[in-house]
């Protein structure tokens, strides 16, 4: 079959219970061994691995000069679904997941209703299963994501949530903060904290510094996130719950969570592809567009800086995208009234090829690790392998090829990005999951 996509785009999704991929090396990021061999699935289980495998009665996909791992995770997205629909769907979303290599997605719950009772997390979870992507909701802190009383913490666990958080909210209530890290230690499911201590920039829009100055915003201060971090790695230490910082993106908060794991402390973290691929500079040079308003806010070339070292020294435990759709009406008011957020799936392997594999922060075997071992580990979800027996859970990709980013190649509902014109460097070819075959031709 094909999928219902534009009729310039070249991605299709068709079943393919039995596939023979041919010509790739193979990775393992579990380990970061590579061997050059081929690789056959039958019935959507890995059969063979090597040399002169007969698979004359199998599809074949060409992978020479093309490598494969287990399918990559984005750990912190939006699908908008249930309640914004005209933003994205689950179906939506996971096709624009699989254009950009992914083959799981953990969905965060500012929906409407919101992912607080065990109805929304099992809508979630049977809407997805049709697709090649596997979707994990991330269930609420709080009751309608008020930050006032704690969600039914164990039930969504049961219907299938595997972490918690009121992302899009910080939990400002210290007293609930405790208490949820209390539930997440006997629970053992992560709590990712949106970290901002919003009295210190309640209006802001962009970073606070020189350019927002300059361009008379409001701006939120390092501070505001640095200081809620702060009290969430102290709770995590007390409590011994496990506190994940979302989205980090300044040099101080890097250095806080690098301080918090050398004590023992439970807190992991990850960054956004945006937050190192542009600076608040942007918000200037792109003549306040508002594709460049985000949240937290592009920060300095200093913070960018902080946060390729926590890549490099293992700080940052995982990259995701915080891929967040909003209709162009949304999008296309002033910079002040603009919500937060910018599309990440499609543009996140070719990004992080530019920034973090090319200038040689971290090696094609660190980052793919970042893409699929860490996220999974950090939220308790089985590790897909890549040996015989097991199901095929892949993605096929290159970090060289160097290709431009158009309109054409959005595949989410919305087009709410700043990257169309880009240059991008490294590709993700083809996904295969549950079955199903999606190339990227």
């Amino acid at each position: 079959m094909t999928t219902d996509l534009p009729t310039d785009s070249i991605m299709t999704t068709e079943a393919a219970p039995h596939l023979f991929i041919h010509g790739a090396t193979l990775l393992d990021p579990k380990t970061g061994a590579q061997k050059r061999a081929d690789l056959l699935i039958r019935d959507g289980r890995i059969a063979a691995i090597g040399a002169g495998i007969d698979a004359s009665d199998a599809p074949a996909f060409d992978a020479t000069g093309k490598m494969v791992s287990i399918g990559w995770m984005d750990m912190h997205v939006h699908l908008r679904e249930p309640g914004f629909e005209y933003k994205e769907t689950i179906a939506t979303g996971c096709r624009a997941a699989a254009f950009g290599g992914f083959t799981a997605v953990a969905c965060m719950p500012n929906t409407n209703p919101p992912i607080h009772t065990r109805d929304v997390v099992e809508f979630i979870i049977e809407r997805a299963e049709a697709t090649p992507v596997d979707v994990y909701p991330i269930a609420c802190v709080s009751k309608y994501r008020k930050g006032e009383s704690l969600s039914e913490m164990a039930d969504l666990a049961e219907g299938g949530a595997v972490a918690f958080s009121d992302d899009g909210d910080p939990v400002q209530d210290t007293g609930l903060m405790r208490h949820a890290l209390e539930y997440s230690r006997m629970l053992d499911k992560p709590i990712i904290g949106h970290e901002e201590e919003l009295p210190l920039g309640p209006k802001g829009h962009m970073h606070e510094g020189e350019v927002s100055t300059r361009l008379g915003l409001p701006g939120i201060p390092t501070i505001s996130e640095e200081i809620m971090i702060a009290r969430d790695i102290l709770l995590a230490e007390y409590t011994g719950g496990h506190v994940h910082v979302a989205h980090i993106s300044t040099a101080g908060a890097v250095d806080q969570v690098r301080q918090a794991k050398k004590k023992g402390i439970r807190v992991t973290t990850e960054v956004c592809t945006h937050h190192f691929a542009l600076t608040d500079k942007a918000v200037e040079d792109m003549e306040f567009d508002t594709h460049t308003k985000m949240h937290p806010p592009l920060r300095t070339a200093m913070d960018i800086e902080a946060i390729k070292e926590g890549l490099r020294d293992g700080t940052i435990d995982a990259i995701c995208t915080d891929h967040a759709p909003h209709a162009s009406f949304e999008k296309e008011v002033e910079y002040i009234a603009a919500p937060f957020g910018i599309l990440g799936l499609e543009t996140a392997w070719g990004l992080t090829g530019r920034e973090i594999i090319e200038p040689g922060v971290l090696g094609v075997a660190e980052t793919v690790h970042k893409l699929t071992v860490a996220p999974r580990e950090i939220l308790r979800i089985p590790v897909p392998a890549l040996e015989i027996g097991a199901p095929a859970n892949l993605t096929i990709f290159d970090a060289t090829t160097r290709w431009t980013f158009t309109a054409a190649d959005i595949k989410s509902k919305s087009v709410n990005t700043p990257f169309v014109g880009h240059e991008m460097v490294g590709r993700a070819w083809a996904v295969y999951n549950k079955g199903q075959l999606v190339k990227n031709a």
